[in-house]
């Protein structure tokens, strides 16, 4: 199969975030076990979401993992203008969700099975493909704990999003969480007897604002863009009526923090806010939903200097988007960036890659086969 018969097959399977994922897993593992590669299925806690994992070559030498996430976003936006789960071709380019972020580097790996298992390798190639990525990292956290009884230590990491095929050596950290403030209801004419929620959720709402203004006064990083670290709120609701006390309203914060800050830490003002409104009689429910540490890989690590002959391209020292490398380097392991496609296409309709991004992310997995041949 080509790297566009496999990235057909692997659009053609939504595979949305937050949903069960065991159509993908299983057609992933047919094309890897069809071409005699072991496979390690592992369930989520879910019970319906699994991460795979495969190695072609000697488990237990370190080598390198080849990671990407299995998920994707979904495409409901009304500017499609063809089916999102089937590919379409138009000139170079190729349509479908995913095809960027990221089933793109899992087709080229895929593609590159044949260089992978047409000689011994001294140095084992593993794949780790993970779910629920987009939603703040939710699977690879219950795969690094098996890493262990699956292979070595590996020597890196390089996890394929869309960076335009140019290594990437930093990123930004992130953590979220999502507060519920509970009132009591009424009629509007007798705001005496109720308690407002959406008025209460206004104390966090300017805390938020207030650690988001404080936040660009630095600490810095001339790396990153922006180069400082930030908070937002993203979403808010609640109400039901103009005349009616709403009880309940719910809110959903964000913090990307630069390297060597803990971006969970950045949301403490807004959950000490929150935390107040219980002295005055609400009920606060504050929950994170999500978090990864930032990456930071020096600029002279063995892993840098690889990717940098493989792309014959110098790492870009960071982006502002986050990945599952930050994860993988808390763990001990040193990860780098580095896939087909733009960010920038990402998330958005009519998403794509260009036919050369996929046959250039095929070939540079296959000089790093011939770097692991004995």
């Amino acid at each position: 199969m080509t790297v566009i018969d496999i990235l057909k097959d692997l659009i053609a399977i939504p595979s949305v975030v937050g949903t069960p994922n065991g159509a993908i897993v299983d057609g992933i593992r047919g094309i890897l076990e069809g071409a005699g590669v072991r496979v390690r299925v592992l369930p989520g806690p879910e019970g319906d979401r699994f991460n795979l994992f495969a190695t072609i070559g000697p488990a237990m030498v370190p080598g390198y993992v080849l990671s990407g996430h299995m998920d994707v976003v979904p495409a409901t936006e009304p500017e499609w203008t063809s089916d999102p789960y089937q590919l379409r071709t138009d000139g170079n380019r190729l349509y479908g969700r995913g095809t960027s972020d990221m089933k793109g580097f899992i087709a080229a790996a895929l593609a590159a099975l044949p260089a992978l298992t047409a000689a011994p390798l001294a140095r084992p190639i593993h794949l780790a493909f993970t779910y629920d990525e987009e939603a703040g990292c939710q699977g690879a956290p219950h795969l690094l704990p098996h890493l262990p009884d699956l292979c070595a230590p590996p020597l890196g990491v390089i996890v394929g999003e869309p960076s335009g095929l140019r290594a990437v050596r930093a990123h930004k950290g992130k953590a979220a969480a999502r507060l519920t403030v509970r009132g009591r209801s009424g009629h509007s004419s007798r705001p005496d007897q109720g308690l407002n929620a959406i008025h209460a959720m206004a104390d966090a709402l300017t805390a938020a604002v207030a650690q988001a203004d404080r936040l660009t006064r630095g600490p810095w990083d001339s790396a990153f863009e922006p180069p400082y670290s930030s908070l937002q709120v993203g979403t808010i609701r609640g109400g039901l009526a103009v005349n009616v006390i709403p009880d309940t309203c719910t809110a959903e914060f964000e913090a990307r923090a630069i390297a060597g800050i803990d971006p969970a830490t950045l949301l403490e003002p807004v959950r000490e806010a929150a935390e107040r409104l219980e002295e005055k009689g609400f009920a606060v429910d504050w929950t994170q939903t999500g978090a990864y540490p930032a990456l930071f890989l020096a600029a002279r690590t063995p892993l840098a200097r690889l990717l940098e002959e493989l792309t014959g391209q110098e790492p870009l020292a960071a982006v502002s988007y986050g990945t599952e490398a930050g994860l993988y380097q808390t763990a001990g392991i040193d990860a780098i960036i580095c896939g087909p496609g733009d960010i920038a296409r990402a998330h958005r309709p009519n998403e794509h890659i260009l036919v050369e991004e996929l046959q250039a992310c095929q070939s540079m997995i296959e000089a790093l086969v011939q770097r692991c041949r004995l």
